[in-house]
């Protein structure tokens, strides 16, 4: 979801930005009003997260399975070597790809939990190769539905961590890793926008054959317009920074986003008839997993709450059941409506253990 407010602002400005005479999705990438909105997102994005000043920040193109890519090919400069600590789909596939260009190693993993990455890997420092290159984490599993809630000690290792769905839902001391990166289009803006939050002494350092649109210097050098940008993206993330600014920040943010959550989980851990399969020490605030322990009902289950305008419900096929994506937008009645939506499913579908 987007704010309503981003919404009806860049409905009101579609046909015209400002006195431009043409639409952003119009607008060449070299127009003085271009620039003055890639530099507004940029400032407004560093304003809300506290990035400091070592650090650049990059607008690029394709979604955060490109950095799977990128992130090796930039990064493994010095010993060829990095850690991951994998803890769902997306952090296996980013070690899977890393694995085409060094020695990559599973330094901890919650795959052989029961369920399956249902908890986040508890990590010390002594796990880390000292001569890793750099270790990385995935920060929320949208699938498992669960969050790291903790910051790995990697002691001198630059830590990278994927946030393509949790960035901008808290605050986040970016000061902590090395380089964050994530796809825009759970919290920030539509398809096709790739932030990276990356220090700036580990630009430089590409291999030979990194294609130029994945040299992250090249893109520095380029104030991330090398070649033509995602620009309609970029405009709406810097609405969409902005609104967060308007409403009190990362602050306010978290506390909305822990409103909504509590509401679900509230729910979830004082009934029968579902079971969420997170770990409680580790569940995710944007994404809450959760089945009826019967494929039929969890089927039945999605399809009424589509027909009732509960969208998205149904959980990824690895998993099953279904999932609540509750992402920045969604509004507190948006949860309470979900709730509502349960409790009725569970009275009019009683289990056979039930009766």
């Amino acid at each position: 979801m987007l704010p309503m407010e981003v919404l009806e602002r860049a409905q009101a400005e579609l046909l015209c930005y400002g006195e431009s005479g043409m639409s952003v999705m119009e607008m060449s990438h070299r127009t003085p009003e271009f620039e003055a909105i890639i530099k507004g997102a940029e400032d407004a994005l560093r304003r809300l997260m506290n990035i400091p000043e070592n650090y650049k920040v990059l607008f690029l193109q394709g979604g955060a399975s490109t950095q799977f890519a990128a992130v090796p090919l930039n990064l493994l400069s010095e010993h060829k070597c990095a850690d991951y600590i994998v803890s769902g789909q997306f952090s296996k596939k980013a070690a899977s790809e890393a694995k085409k260009y060094g020695d990559i190693a599973i330094a901890a993993s919650s795959g052989g939990a029961n369920p399956v990455f249902s908890t986040i890997p508890e990590t010390k420092r002594s796990d880390f190769r000292p001569d890793a290159d750099y270790v990385h984490i995935c920060f929320n599993n949208t699938i498992y539905g669960t969050k790291f809630n903790y910051i790995p000690d990697t002691g001198h290792i630059p830590l990278v961590a994927d946030m393509s769905s949790c960035i901008i839902s808290e605050p986040v001391d970016v000061s902590k890793f090395a380089l964050i990166y994530a796809g825009a289009q759970k919290n920030v803006a539509p398809a096709g926008l790739t932030i990276v939050i990356v220090r700036e002494d580990l630009i430089g350092n590409a291999r030979p054959d990194t294609p130029a649109m994945l040299d992250y210097k090249v893109m520095a050098e380029n104030d991330s317009m090398y070649n033509t940008p995602p620009c309609w993206c970029i405009y709406m993330a810097k609405l969409v920074f902005e609104w967060i600014l308007s409403i009190g920040g990362l602050d306010e943010m978290k506390r909305r986003n822990e409103r909504k959550a509590s509401l679900l989980y509230d729910y979830l851990d004082n009934q029968s008839y579902y079971t969420a399969p997170a770990d409680k020490k580790c569940r995710s605030m944007m994404n809450v997993v959760f089945v009826t322990g019967d494929a039929e009902l969890d089927k039945k289950f999605a399809k009424e709450a589509a027909a009732a305008g509960l969208k998205n419900l149904k959980g990824h096929r690895s998993v099953g059941g279904m999932r609540a994506s509750i992402y920045n937008a969604m509004p507190y009645e948006g949860v309470e409506a979900l709730v509502k939506f349960m409790k009725q499913f569970a009275l009019d579908n009683p289990k056979m253990t039930q009766l």
